[in-house]
């Protein structure tokens, strides 16, 4: 691969440190409280696009894809618990992850959001192979809720700090001077 002329590898730009604000800023909110920042801070990486359109829809397809997923994995790991109530692993969890998959491409195509496929997926199978019996369903609401507030985040970092904005207050810098 050719290294475009004039372009560092290297090169850390307001993009990358907009992203890197938005998913610290969703630590920090998390720190007072002891609690698990890490889907916020996926959200947030997520969410923080070139631009806010760019950010909207990336943001957006993390959410909806988290919030079908979660939904359609809690419904689904309810169903299998009828079936299997300690909830261990047999070949019924893979008909319920085709049905799942199914059903989140139809809910994505249906609401006009086909990028919330791939994210959705991710939080169907991790309910369904990664989370205990007890607590399925406060994870699933706990992680729908973690990737919104990083979603939020990283549209306020987008909104607050948008390209043109840091452009001007870069270019004395980058000239070597400072303004008064």
């Amino acid at each position: 691969m050719n290294k475009p002329e004039n372009h560092s590898y290297f090169h850390v730009g307001m993009r990358n440190i907009k992203t890197a604000l938005a998913a610290t800023l969703c630590a920090l909110l998390y720190f007072p409280f002891e609690r698990n920042p890490t889907f916020a801070c996926i959200g947030a990486i997520f969410g923080l696009g070139s631009d806010m359109g760019n950010s909207w829809l990336n943001g957006g397809n993390r959410l909806f894809g988290t919030i079908i997923g979660g939904f359609i994995g809690m419904a689904l790991f309810r169903l299998y618990l009828c079936f299997y109530p300690d909830g261990q692993t047999h070949l019924l969890m893979m008909l319920m992850l085709f049905v799942g998959v199914v059903l989140l491409i139809i809910f994505s195509r249906l609401f006009q959001w086909p990028g919330g496929i791939q994210p959705g997926g991710v939080v169907l199978c991790i309910i369904l192979f990664n989370t205990p019996v007890d607590t399925y369903i406060s994870y699933s609401l706990n992680r729908m809720l973690d990737t919104g507030i990083g979603v939020v985040v990283a549209l306020a970092i987008n909104l607050l700090l948008p390209r043109e904005r840091l452009e001007r207050w870069m270019a004395p810098l980058r000239r070597g001077k400072t303004e008064e």
